[in-house]
């Protein structure tokens, strides 16, 4: 008969392999991270040389970072459709920000925080399937916090009844253009919170000296949106159904203007800086008087709370089984004082207003994206994988276990992001369309990047450009190359679908 000892043995081994068979088999924890309006070169690790972000800069070093990753398109709400429904915008239900005008004076801040039915955006369908509803289906507890913009407070469009568990931050995209709001909403019930409500594009009081700190306190008041908003995110882990994964979307309003972001943040990078011109709201927004040092405070404020919720994960024992992704919903802005030239924003891209936010060219749409899963994704690897945000949905559902068989545009990253790229599937193209600004179409296809400009007003030619030779898209080649223009006609053809609302329409084909 064997003895005791050897029989605790025995046991504490069968004990130890079960555990690790669990644990390898547990689906991993899921967190994405969407930042707001952040440009490709505003990350320390993409080459920022003034703002600094080691947190964010730690997950790539401690994963993979791609440097051919797109938006789902080049605002906010149609490419944060495209992250939920893995479908391109060619095949989207919202393809451009929609305010749902129709409803009334929604442009009135004052007026929407008074009367919600004048809040928030086009609602998405009840029928629309989204990432959070196929992880929903596989176990998955589901929370967003930040910023909604796909749905109305009081429809169907709301995230509780698209997906998510748990919502806390803005439904509204207009009502995030003040950092301090006056509500902000917890799943379907606003929450008044402690600050005045004064609306965008409020100026300086006359009289009031622009170059004195004092003259813009009015547009700081107690409750900081990304903090409450930060802090719902950090208790939600904390006490989440720990038998359980979940999926938590951090869908950060930061950087997106105004220029807020506490004192602390400021001061830091006037140190840096040094003396600045004051922005006076003439672009939007609200006032600052140091617009450079708040801009780059406040991607130094989501950095610092990226590493508190890096450290939370650590803590709470999941940091290993948790695959954290961080990325942005479009190029930097244009607008509201933000001095793209200045930090190279959009680097190595042009900077300069139809190049960036709301454009199909590079710094439009190409952002950061990096991945980082412990002991799954290789420390400090670089992918040069061409994808877009429709790929998201097939990736986390396969690392979930789903088996949807939703139609998708996406392919799953799942062998890039574990080291088997030779079995990685890899997209004949990307596709975006975009009937705002002018209306846009642009195809990735290999090195050649097609693009059409100004198409409401009847321009339909295509420009080519080879992202090898010229990534910045200065040279365009259509004429050298009319095998591949053709092709790029026929993608743009073939990939567009009429959409269901009528403003979303482009003339894809010229009228006869």
């Amino acid at each position: 008969m064997p003895s005791k000892s050897i029989v605790s043995l025995a046991l504490l081994a069968f004990l130890t392999l079960t555990c690790q068979s669990e644990k390898e088999t547990t689906p991993p924890n899921i967190i994405f991270i969407l930042a707001d309006d952040l440009g490709y070169g505003e990350l320390g690790s993409y080459g920022q040389q003034i703002i600094q972000t080691p947190n964010i800069d730690q997950l790539a070093s401690e994963g993979m970072r791609f440097t051919n990753f797109y938006a789902g398109a080049p605002v906010c709400a149609p490419s944060r459709y495209v992250f939920l429904t893995g479908l391109h915008t060619g095949h989207a239900y919202i393809r451009g920000n929609d305010e749902w005008a129709e409803r009334g004076a929604v442009w009135d801040y004052k007026a929407a925080v008074a009367d919600p039915s004048l809040e928030g955006q086009r609602p998405i369908p009840d029928s629309t399937f989204t990432l959070g509803e196929a992880l929903q289906e596989v176990g998955y507890q589901t929370a967003l916090v930040g910023k909604w913009g796909l749905g109305a407070p009081n429809t169907e469009g709301v995230p509780n009844q698209q997906g998510f568990d748990y919502f806390y931050g803005y439904n509204c995209q207009r009502q995030a253009h003040n950092l301090y709001p006056a509500h902000v909403w917890e799943n379907e019930k606003k929450v008044v919170l402690r600050n005045d409500t004064i609306p965008p594009g409020t100026k300086l009081p006359d009289g009031a000296d622009p170059m004195q700190a004092q003259s813009y306190v009015a547009y700081s008041q107690p409750d900081y949106g990304p903090k409450m908003m930060h802090d719902k995110a950090l208790s939600f882990i904390k006490t989440r159904d720990k038998t359980a994964p979940f999926m938590l979307y951090y869908a950060s309003p930061l950087p997106h203007v105004p220029l807020q972001v506490p004192e602390e943040y400021v001061n830091k990078y006037h140190e840096i800086i040094g003396e600045e011109e004051p922005y006076l709201g003439q672009n939007g927004y609200f006032p600052h008087r140091y617009p450079k040092a708040a801009y780059a405070g406040m991607i130094s404020y989501l950095d610092d709370q990226v590493g508190e919720l890096v450290a939370l994960l650590k803590a709470e024992g999941i940091y290993e089984n948790t695959i954290i992704v961080f990325t942005s919903d479009n190029g930097p802005t244009y607008a509201g004082g933000v001095d793209a030239d200045y930090f190279n924003s959009a680097n190595p891209f042009p900077n300069n207003y139809g190049r960036t936010k709301g454009s199909t060219y590079e710094g439009g749409i190409r952002v950061p994206m990096i991945a980082s899963w412990p002991g799954k994704i290789e420390a400090g690897t670089i992918s040069d994988h061409i994808g877009s945000f429709y790929d998201f949905f097939p990736t986390f559902t396969e690392l979930a276990g789903s088996s949807s068989s939703h139609q998708l545009d996406g392919i799953s990253l799942t062998n890039e992001l574990l080291g088997n790229s030779p079995s990685q599937k890899t997209h004949e193209y990307l596709y975006w369309e975009f009937p705002s600004y002018k209306g846009q179409q642009a195809v990735r296809m290999g090195k050649w990047k097609g693009i059409r400009t100004n198409m409401l007003e009847g321009n339909l030619s295509v420009e080519l450009y080879d992202l090898d030779a010229d990534p910045t898209e200065q040279f365009n080649i259509a004429n050298e190359h009319p095998d591949v223009v053709k092709k790029i006609e026929q993608i743009m053809r073939e990939a567009h679908t009429e959409p269901e609302i009528a403003k979303f329409s482009i003339p894809v084909i010229a009228n006869n």
